[in-house]
């Protein structure tokens, strides 16, 4: 959601953490989900990302630095 409307962009996944990490992957860092259905709830979360060093057992592709997403749950909001 931005400014109380739905946006173009749906994040979809098991639980809304798992769709908050895909939106702060992205660079989003206000991120407020609306779930679907008749849910009629909004989780809101404060996502940040940041560089750090590729795992151990990453393939050669990969490059040295890599983009890590982190949330933070900050309210549920009711509809």
């Amino acid at each position: 959601m931005d400014a109380g409307n739905d946006t173009s962009q749906v994040f979809a996944s098991k639980q809304p953490r798992g769709a908050a990490l895909k939106a702060a992957s992205r660079g989003e860092t206000n991120i407020h989900l609306r779930e679907r259905g008749g849910g009629g709830r909004v989780h809101v979360f404060k996502g940040w990302r940041e560089q750090v060093d590729k795992p151990a057992n990453g393939p050669a592709w990969l490059p040295d630095k890599v983009w890590k997403a982190n949330v933070k749950k900050i309210r549920v909001d009711h509809l």
